[in-house]
């Protein structure tokens, strides 16, 4: 079981991912934006910061950016329509962060963070 920062500014698509990620045995703590998931991370260590890129306010990237500063070990798997841009941002963790494309199905995103905290 990981503890996850979920940071995902779409309610719906926050909530059944979340909801998900509980069923596969993870503990999930999910936030509407950057700004809020960076203001919780700071405050508390985790396993995965799951992030989409293109949030309001604090996108991903600098989300990701900021946590990694606070946690220099912590593992990000970015969540986006927009592949290509959390792409170009390599070396924004001190770890190889992950990319997971939208849309995916729900089993390859639990599969995904499941290979991806065992690496």
């Amino acid at each position: 079981m990981a503890r996850i920062l979920l940071a995902e500014d779409d309610d719906n698509l926050r909530i059944f991912l979340a909801r998900a990620l509980r069923r596969a045995g993870h503990e999930v703590h999910a936030v509407g934006d950057g700004a809020t998931a960076l203001a919780w991370v700071s405050e508390r260590p985790i396993d995965l910061l799951l992030a989409d890129v293109v949030m309001p306010g604090l996108d991903g990237i600098e989300l990701a950016r900021r946590a990694n500063d606070l946690w220099p070990d912590l593992r990000v798997m970015f969540i986006t329509g927009f592949a290509a841009v959390a792409l170009r941002h390599r070396g924004v963790t001190r770890r190889e962060a992950a990319v997971l494309a939208k849309p995916f199905h729900l089993r390859q995103l639990v599969d995904e963070i499941d290979r991806f905290l065992a690496a």
